[in-house]
């Protein structure tokens, strides 16, 4: 057939990468059908699959299965021969799944091991016989780069190394100003760090000539260090064991130098089945765990960062992030994932907006930080409401601890939650969060609890998303609340709105008055 020459011409599959498509056409869309990604890895192969081009992402399936393709290939050069077996079953059982779930293309990508090994292109070529996925083996740095993508999803903006250790190698790349810079790989992952000969003294020896080499060809690193992988991630669920650290959310969970040394010693000493129980380790992760703490030891003491952060964002994310235009990137994680919510969840989308105007002037000093957990809480205030009213402050609660938002600290979390627990509950006394309340100082409680029963008393005056529902007028050096009343509005103020106001005003310790509108 001739082309016909006034055709549009066809992209090029190869120029969007592992997608071959363009994810964001449109610069300011906020929804796209759900995109499945499979990271093939040394130790593991996982399917993800993203619900959504929201900024910050929501998982609609996560699955991994630990498949050690990398495993003695430090001897042998070759894939695992029972790890081939492992992850081709893996790969069938993913695609079968993207079928069901009626999924575009997966996008796949492999890393070290396969990379690495005499066997990968022959392990690719069997799998896109048996199951028609192409595998994007993609080289050390492009590494680095896909995984300090990921960090800056969650992180727009952020600055520091960007350290991913995956089973059979361990990627450094620094971020500043939303941008990846220097990158280096190197093979100090888990399952290469097994097979180095002299036991544990010539690991560590071998340990520390890698990290001096990539800090002498990095710089100094005095800033954040994120750390990316299930290693790292393994090592902190074990922090928070010794610790006894109450909110068992891995994201943007913190640690110092001196609670690296801490676990350090605590997991050399202790009974390793016993410490993989009780901190919720599989066993194949555990097994990496004393080889990764080494690496982690040495990084911590070789860059000196200022503090340390753990990322569930990485590589996959960074694929999205990827595609994601400027202006999409640009965006905060947090608001974005709240006005998807809200959307999708509330009972009348978009008043979010308009009860943050309501209770702003509670705030009007408030920093930037806190203004964007205002913000935040406003958006879901109703994203719960089909819970069983018994249960709407627990389940809001929850929903803000340990849903997947990105962008925020763990306290900042807890101040959402427990903002949200009382726009449903006036008292927060006997709540099975209590152990959480501590990540926040009593200010900060306070201001949570005044947030929350604004928002309670803000609900009860809702006609339509932009409706004139009054203002406040807040006095605070004469702790006077002075609520100003449009006509249209007057009907809505009754008893149950009148006592949830009182319940404010007690909470701010001022005086009440309810005023027509000149």
């Amino acid at each position: 057939m001739t082309p016909d020459p006034n055709a549009a011409p066809q992209p090029d599959p190869h120029e969007w990468g592992p997608f071959g498509r363009p994810l964001f056409n449109d610069p300011s869309a906020r929804a796209l059908s759900r995109v499945g990604v499979v990271d093939v890895g040394s130790n593991s192969v996982r399917l993800v699959v993203f619900d959504g081009a929201a900024r910050s992402p929501a998982y609609f399936y996560n699955e991994k299965i630990m498949c050690g393709l990398g495993a003695g290939q430090s001897e042998t050069g070759r894939l695992n021969p029972e790890g081939r077996v492992r992850a081709l079953a893996a790969l069938h059982r993913f695609q079968h799944l993207a079928e069901g779930m009626g999924l575009p293309p997966l996008s796949a990508v492999a890393t070290a091991a396969v990379r690495d090994a005499r066997d990968g292109p022959e392990f690719c070529d069997e799998v896109q016989r048996a199951t028609g996925l192409k595998l994007w083996v993609i080289d050390g740095e492009e590494e680095a780069r896909l995984s300090a993508q990921g960090v800056l999803l969650g992180w727009p903006g952020s600055y520091g190394l960007v350290c991913d250790i995956g089973g059979s190698s361990m990627e450094l790349a620094e971020i500043s100003g939303g941008r990846v810079g220097r990158r280096l790989t190197s093979p100090l992952g888990p399952l290469k760090l097994r097979d180095i000969k002299g036991g544990r003294r010539g690991r560590k020896a071998h340990i520390k000539t890698v990290l001096e080499d990539l800090k002498e060809r990095m710089g100094p690193q005095r800033d954040r260090l994120f750390l990316v992988g299930g290693s790292w991630r393994a090592i902190a669920r074990i922090d928070m064991t010794r610790r006894g650290y109450p909110l068992k959310v891995l994201h943007e969970y913190r640690m110092t130098a001196k609670s690296v040394r801490d676990t350090a010693k605590f997991i050399e000493t202790s009974d390793l089945e016993a410490l993989r129980g009780e901190a919720g380790v599989s066993s194949a992760r555990m097994a990496l765990v004393p080889y990764a703490i080494d690496v982690l030891n040495r990084l911590v003491r070789c860059f000196k960062p200022k503090d340390i952060a753990i990322s569930s964002y990485g590589i996959r994310e960074g694929l999205l992030y990827e595609q994601m235009p400027q202006r999409l990137r640009d965006r905060d994680p947090l608001i974005e994932a709240c006005y998807f919510a809200e959307d999708k969840d509330s009972r009348l989308p978009g008043f979010g907006k308009t009860l943050f105007r309501f209770v702003m002037p509670l705030f009007a000093k408030a920093p930037p930080a806190q203004v964007r957990l205002i913000k935040a809480a406003c958006l879901l205030h109703d994203v719960s409401w089909r819970a069983h009213p018994d249960y709407r402050a627990e389940v809001c609660f929850d929903y803000a601890t340990r849903a997947n938002l990105g962008g925020m600290k763990h306290s900042e979390r807890v101040f959402l939650g427990l903002a949200l627990q009382h726009r449903y509950r006036n008292k927060r006394e006997g709540a099975r969060f209590a152990p959480l309340y501590g990540l926040l100082d009593e200010q900060e409680q306070k201001q949570a609890e005044i947030l929350g029963k604004a928002m309670r008393f803000g609900a009860m005056l809702v006609m339509k998303p932009d409706a004139d529902m009054g203002h406040l007028n807040w006095v605070a050096k004469k702790r006077r609340l002075d609520l100003i009343l449009p006509d249209d509005a007057r009907p809505l103020y009754g008893e149950v709105a009148e006592a949830r106001l009182m319940s404010l005003a007690q909470t701010l310790n001022a005086a009440v008055s309810v005023k027509p509108r000149d």
